[in-house]
């Protein structure tokens, strides 16, 4: 079980939850998920609350690999409308801002959001850290080596398991001395990893339960699975079940996904088997 907080919101997670993604992005790899004006991410908001998300994530730069990096006004420009529509119209609605950018991170908050999502893991931006600490927020570490740019290029390991949970220990252990404690672990499946160690650290995801945080598993869509099924993103459905059913199994906390029907059903069946 654990305990995550945000002003008056509280969140006890005693069985996972499920983040919704909302992409204020033109390049985006899943087609479906790129909603740049308002009344689409309301909708699509609106959608995946009554589906059962707890969390809905915006992000408005794409982190997929080689992809561009844009700038943080144009970022901005992107996600804050967004998210204040969003906070307006449901004010349920936990909302989460998906960047590596310290400076989006914080004026996401400000603008309604109440955690942060960093593929950089503190590494893209070294002010994350503090800034998350600052905000007070949870706060989700990823496994990243490079940047999107790069990381296609940085796949070495000798035991990637050992290595990425190395990764977080340190993480860990530089967010305590920062203040920040509300520390979520995302293994990071598709960033700097091949088909096979994505597969590796979502068979041996529970070796990570031994770190006491919760886990998010982001798999949703990704080309491990499209490419190893010789189909594409939007026919990978089934695929992204197959693997959260499994992450569930092993000890997932949080499943970050295109499709929340879909998901909730996973950890519903799941329950009975753990």
């Amino acid at each position: 079980m654990f305990t995550l907080h945000y002003k008056q919101k509280q969140f006890i997670i005693t069985t996972p939850l499920v983040m919704g993604i909302i992409n204020a992005t033109p390049d985006s790899f899943y087609s479906e998920s790129r909603k740049q004006s308002i009344d689409e991410a309301l909708f699509l908001t609106e959608k995946m609350l009554n589906e059962g998300a707890t969390f809905i994530d915006i992000g408005g730069q794409s982190t997929r690999p080689n992809s561009e990096q844009i700038a943080v006004d144009e970022e901005l420009k992107r996600v804050i409308p967004i998210i204040e529509a969003i906070a307006l119209k449901f004010p349920e609605a936990n909302i989460s801002i998906d960047t590596f950018n310290a400076v989006v991170a914080k004026q996401a908050v400000e603008s309604g959001a109440m955690m942060v999502n960093d593929i950089g893991g503190g590494t893209l931006d070294k002010k994350m850290f503090e800034t998350a600490a600052t905000l007070d927020v949870p706060y989700i570490c990823m496994h990243i080596k490079g940047t999107p740019q790069t990381m296609l290029q940085q796949t070495n390991y000798t035991n990637i398991v050992e290595e990425v949970k190395e990764y977080f220990i340190d993480k860990i252990a530089e967010g305590k001395q920062l203040g920040l404690n509300q520390m979520i672990l995302d293994i990071g499946f598709g960033f700097a990893k091949n088909v096979e160690q994505n597969f590796e650290l979502v068979k041996e995801l529970n070796q990570f339960t031994t770190l006491q945080k919760p886990l998010l598993l982001g798999v949703s869509r990704k080309n491990s699975i499209y490419k190893t099924l010789g189909i594409t993103a939007q026919e990978a459905l089934n695929g992204t079940t197959v693997l959260n059913t499994i992450g569930i199994l092993n000890g997932a906390n949080i499943l970050r996904v295109h499709d929340v029907k879909e998901a909730v059903e996973v950890i519903k069946l799941s329950q009975y088997f753990k």
